[in-house]
């Protein structure tokens, strides 16, 4: 048996095979042909066959073979639980046998020419949490395939998986399932994806559609009287209300008026009283409405001050809104509603807006996208894609779009029997998402590992409930920050947090403080805007800077926690002791001047510090001695360690999570926490990776926090582990001191 062990190395190492069968191939049947060869090859295996399946015919069809009958191909199909390879897809489970025909559920094909093949080994072909089809090699000698053989399958499938999904979908959709893309185009484009989900519908230009409006040509004069424009004035105001109603109900975190200057704007009499002037003086409603606003516009563009360069975006938002209102209701097609909205560039408040007027789907062109509106469209459950290609602002308004932000595939005009794919694989992700969990998560050999949600905005804890997360292990606390045109008061927040302790009624909810700088600037802050942002006056810093902003915010947790059990406090990127201890003395001298004001607050929170900055590795056992728990925020600690920004295409390459550094500063802060005996938790996407989470749980981590949507997959593989295994395996991982080892390694993963 070990005899064959080095061929199975050479296996996991010589894969690199497969970037040149995924851009070499010339069509998608050859990929698959191309793919079965090399696996057969590298087993040195009689037979590899590839079966995807089909979730419209719920069917497994064979579309690859090396070994069978060529005709077999397309031809032999089965049903999820029929005959080996059903069972393996069905169970999601690998399957052994030395002597195939042998067991009682083998299914046998005539036109597939088995006969001769004894051995038989498949493993299911899985991306996530989707099944793909299953992957299956065969052998004439009586139990010829071992152990080894399970781990090198196991590893050619995890390679193979992203290319076979993607295949197995374009054989789904077939020849002619686009219904004409424009010249030039493909029936679909690949982009990057940012969040996930998919929707249909018709393209639409928001800064386009809507700013001809306001920059486009003027209608006759006579065209509108000024009764109009005062009907316009009150359906724009009842329009605003109604938004904000809206964007209570969902965003509970935007009960403030997120359209404050809208409204002021409007009660302005030189705003509205100049425009009736101008009527009086004879000319038309439009043009009045334009000439005022244009002057306000230059005025706030003119200053030098960014807080107020942001008012000549609401006037000009504001006057968009009057001008689509001179039409009827009744017969204007409500702006961006079952809409896919395409623009160069969006902000998180540009979102919360496309989202009130109905739009489906995002498509950013041509630019980069900061985390949170990443993070926001996700909590939103809006797809959004990004995609560097410019033929997109050239559509003609007439075209429909299909986005799979899942997969990041943009299609053109899709027909019927295109949605209609989309609709059932939907269904399947909804279900899968809202899928029985267990209470608690147990590894395999009965190790309990508690699960976490994080949350974005409160809307979310429902789901977050509803999958059997057992708290809350970061809530994010800048959106309201973000959606506002000024700082939310200490009222506005203790709403908001007031909220959030209710709904999680007392289960484990840790809320990071204002995490504000770098990509998350507030421009109504007054930044100075930085030639390296990351390393700027970010997260605690900024808090520290501005400490009227944090004791706003404290005091808020603080009154909200009152009477509260299971609430803790988290300071985002600490760099030294100094910096921790400053921080908490600010939440004394809150709890204190509450004290002193009557005012009744939680005296007891937990105070911990996310740990995503490689300074505090050499003094972790001091902050671990100071500190009530630790939260590895994984994306900032790759992204510090490794020098890499991730979202700039020159460097993400070395974003590496499981380089040596990386790997060795994770153990370093475990070790330290379990020393002191604090709550240690990883919140950052590595946490929800399949990829990463052997090691985690091999190094001694017990807490994994993830976007509700994640639990699910995560608990799967979890249940899966062995505690053992992930020990031994974080171990070897450990010893490697170069990237390429550790790479290899990783291919190994339980």
């Amino acid at each position: 048996m070990n005899t064959r062990e080095p061929d199975h190395l050479n296996l996991l190492c010589d894969m690199g095979e497969l970037t040149t069968i995924v851009t070499g191939n010339s069509d998608i049947e050859t990929f698959l042909a191309s793919s079965a060869a090399l696996v057969a090859q590298h087993l040195k295996a009689h037979v590899c066959s590839i079966y995807l399946f089909e979730a419209m015919e719920n069917r497994l069809v064979l579309r690859a073979t090396q070994g069978l009958n060529p005709k077999a191909v397309n031809t032999v199909t089965m049903k999820p639980g029929e005959g080996l390879v059903g069972v393996c897809f069905e169970k999601s489970t690998i399957i052994r046998e030395g002597n195939a025909t042998q067991n009682p559920v083998f299914k046998y094909f005539d036109n597939a020419g088995e006969d001769p093949f004894n051995s038989f080994l498949c493993v299911p072909i899985c991306s996530g949490i989707e099944k793909i089809g299953v992957l299956v090699v065969q052998h004439r000698e009586l139990d010829h395939f071992t152990l080894f053989d399970e781990r090198a399958l196991r590893t050619a499938m995890t390679q193979l998986a992203g290319a076979i999904e993607n295949a197995r979908f374009l054989m789904e959709l077939g020849p002619d399932k686009t219904s004409g893309p424009q010249p030039g185009l493909p029936p679909f484009i690949k982009g990057e994806p940012a969040g996930t989900g998919s929707a249909e519908g018709q393209i639409l230009f928001p800064n386009q559609n809507r700013k001809s409006l306001l920059y486009g040509p003027d209608p006759s004069p006579s065209l509108y009287t000024k009764a109009d424009f005062t009907a316009a004035i009150e359906r724009t105001s009842e329009e605003l209300k109604s938004l904000q109603e809206r964007f209570a109900r969902r965003l509970p975190e935007s009960a403030s008026l997120i359209f404050t200057a809208h409204f002021m704007i409007l009660k302005d009499k030189n705003f509205t009283g100049r425009m009736k002037q101008l009527m009086d003086e004879g000319q038309g409603p439009i043009s009045a409405v334009k000439e005022v606003a244009q002057k306000y516009i230059d005025l706030f563009s003119c200053s030098p001050h960014a807080y107020m360069q942001e008012k000549a975006v609401d006037v000009e938002d504001l006057t968009i809104r009057i001008l689509a209102n001179f039409q009827d209701p009744a017969t204007r097609r409500k702006a961006g509603k079952g809409s896919i909205a395409v623009a160069t560039e969006i902000y998180p408040s540009d979102i919360l807006k496309l989202v009130a007027d109905g739009i489906k789907g995002i498509i950013l062109v041509g630019g980069g996208v900061t985390s949170h509106v990443t993070i926001l469209s996700r909590s939103l459950q809006i797809p959004l894609i990004i995609a560097d290609d410019p033929r997109l602002l050239d559509l003609p308004p007439e075209t429909r779009l299909l986005v799979d932000a899942t997969q990041g595939n943009i299609y053109f005009n899709p027909d019927p029997d295109t949605l209609a794919l989309f609709k059932t694989k939907h269904q399947t992700e909804k279900q899968i998402k809202t899928q029985a969990m267990a209470e608690q998560t147990f590894s395999r050999d009965k190790q309990k590992v508690t699960l976490l949600a994080n949350i974005n905005l409160l809307s979310e804890i429902h789901l977050a409930k509803a999958l059997k997360a057992e708290g809350v292990g970061l809530y994010r606390t800048e959106f309201p920050f973000l959606i506002r045109t000024g700082f939310p008061s200490e009222a506005e927040q203790y709403l908001i947090y007031k909220q959030l302790f209710e709904q999680m009624d007392g289960a484990l909810t840790t809320v990071r403080t204002l995490d504000a700088g770098g990509e998350k600037n507030l421009s109504y802050s007054g930044f100075t805007k930085e030639a390296n942002p990351e390393l700027g006056l970010r997260s605690i810093r900024f808090s520290l800077k501005h400490r009227e902003v944090f004791e706003t915010q404290i005091r808020a947790i603080l009154r909200a926690a009152q009477d509260k059990d299971n609430i803790r406090l988290m300071f985002p990127l600490i760099s030294s002791i100094d910096e921790f201890m400053d921080a908490r003395q600010i939440v004394s001298d809150c709890s204190q001047n509450l004290d002193l004001e009557g005012i009744g607050h939680n005296k007891h929170l937990k105070i911990g510090m996310m740990i995503e900055l490689p300074a505090v590795l050499s003094t972790i056992d001091e902050f671990a001695e100071m500190a009530d728990f630790f939260a590895i925020g994984t994306n900032d600690f790759v992204q510090y360690m490794t020098c890499a920004d991730r979202t700039n295409k020159l460097v993400a390459d070395y974003y590496i999570p499981y380089h040596p550094a990386v790997n060795s500063g994770i153990e370093t802060i475990v070790k330290a926490a379990i020393r002191h005996g604090i709550d240690v938790s990883v919140c950052g996407e590595m946490a929800h990776d399949p990829d990463h989470i052997p090691f985690l749980l091999g190094v001694g981590i017990r807490t994994l926090s993830v976007d509700p949507q994640f639990l699910p997959s995560v608990q799967k593989i979890i249940t899966a582990l062995s505690m053992e295994e992930a020990t031994a395996y974080s171990k070897t991982m450990l010893a490697q001191t170069r990237v390429r080892a550790a790479a290899q390694i990783l291919k190994t993963r339980p």
